[in-house]
């Protein structure tokens, strides 16, 4: 997922370090980021905290790049 990608870029950190904060290994991200891999709504709120949003705000984010796409 792209926009995942791009968050954790904009919070300057990496794949590594994302990974380490989720407890997974760095191909799990790597899949994700990829769209190899989807995430469920837990997974979604970890990497979202590990990211330091609430799951809440990033959710919204997400839809809002969406409907920008679309436009």
């Amino acid at each position: 997922m792209a926009f995942i990608a791009s968050v954790r870029k904009a919070a300057g950190i990496t794949q590594v370090e994302l990974a380490e904060r989720l407890g997974k290994p760095r191909s799990f991200v790597s899949k994700i980021e990829r769209g190899e891999r989807r995430l469920d709504v837990i997974e979604f709120c970890q990497v979202a905290e590990a990211l330091g949003y609430e799951p809440a705000d990033l959710l919204d984010e997400f839809a809002k790049s969406k409907r920008r796409q679309t436009a």
